[in-house]
């Protein structure tokens, strides 16, 4: 089946999402999160990109960002290998990382810009990960509102105020865009974690995936038994969906 046509923005502001492949966590930790930060913001200089918000998940990441001299494909081409390569170095694998290409939503106007804006920043809090979105450390929330770091403000803070910026995130809002109901659970990720490493004493997909493909059957059968969903075990172990539904 042919991969469908971009659809290009009029305004050349796009709001884009990688995922892991398998659907499975890929940032273990702070190091992981740093490091793909790090890498973006080498990006911005080689591709003359505008980077306006970012929140960095688990098993995928959001980005909102302007095109300069280079499109989206140019950009995701040079992100794309450079984390992956370091991470398949650090975590001793190889293969793909991220989940086929990535996805991308042309940005309309200004009223869907900062629609897609407060969603990006509402992630964790949808996922059940924090409560307000200025306590989640892995998204561009407080480089609104205390230290900016790679986020280009200025484009922001010229159509709205700090105070406004804030009042906007203080509003619940059911808006999806470029997702699904896939971050909720019965189970948080942490206490998904917890159960699994209670049961094969892993504390990374990475750690799990070097376990023999035996062991990996008779844990995932384990997993599943105690409440933790198909969906939820594939992220935190790396092992496919329709293999765990065979299991």
């Amino acid at each position: 089946m042919p991969r469908k046509r971009r659809v290009k923005s009029e305004i050349d502001i796009y709001h884009v999402v990688l995922r892991g492949i398998n659907q499975q966590v890929i940032f273990e930790d702070d190091e992981d999160f740093e490091k793909l930060l790090q890498t973006i913001s080498y990006i911005k200089t080689l591709s003359g990109l505008e980077l306006f918000a970012y929140c960095i998940m688990k098993n995928h990441c959001h980005f909102l960002i302007k095109v300069g001299s280079e499109g989206l494909d140019q950009i995701f081409r040079r992100f794309g290998p450079r984390y992956v390569r370091w991470y398949n170095t650090k975590y001793k694998r190889v293969g793909h990382l991220f989940q086929n290409r990535f996805w991308s939503e042309a940005i309309k106007n200004d009223r869907h810009f900062f629609a897609v804006l407060r969603y990006i920043h509402q992630n964790p809090i949808k996922a059940g990960m924090c409560s307000i979105s200025s306590a989640y450390q892995w998204s561009s929330y407080n480089e609104y509102v205390d230290v900016n770091r790679i986020v280009d403000v200025d484009y922001v803070l010229g159509l709205t105020s700090v105070d406004e910026f804030i009042s906007l995130h203080n509003i619940e809002s059911s808006d999806k865009f470029l997702d699904n109901d896939e971050t909720r659970y019965h189970l948080t990720d942490a206490e998904a974690r917890n159960i699994i490493k209670q049961i094969c004493n892993c504390n990374s997909v990475s750690e799990f995936q070097n376990l023999s493909p035996l062991s990996q059957k008779l844990y995932v059968q384990r997993i599943k038994g105690v409440g933790v969903s198909i969906r939820q075990t594939s992220r935190l172990t790396g092992v496919s969906k329709g293999i765990i539904e065979r299991i």
